[in-house]
């Protein structure tokens, strides 16, 4: 696998929520938030009943981004488990996947 240059390396976030998430328009919600910030990724529904959500981009529009999502969401997140890295973009924009 190639090395990469910090300046090819873009802040991803992984975060997993938990709580009353699924059923309450999470994703859509998710999706429109989105197009407010400069990100790209993906958010999807998990079989165990969690939401998944990976976002791409700068490290404060991603920041920014998941702050703004968890305030409008914050009546059903019971948790959001975070990791975050630098890495290659894997994203060209934002989707609801499954």
């Amino acid at each position: 696998m190639p090395e990469f240059t910090m300046s090819e390396k873009i802040y991803r976030e992984e975060v997993h929520f938990t709580g009353r998430v699924q059923g309450v328009g999470f994703r859509y919600a998710t999706l429109q938030v989105a197009k407010e910030f400069e990100v790209t990724g993906e958010v999807k529904n998990l079989p165990d009943g969690r939401v998944y959500l990976c976002a791409e981009g700068a490290e404060r529009e991603v920041v920014a981004f998941r702050e703004e999502l968890e305030d409008r969401m914050s009546p059903f997140i019971r948790e959001s488990e975070i990791k975050s890295d630098f890495r290659p973009s894997s994203y060209k924009s934002f989707e609801i996947t499954r």
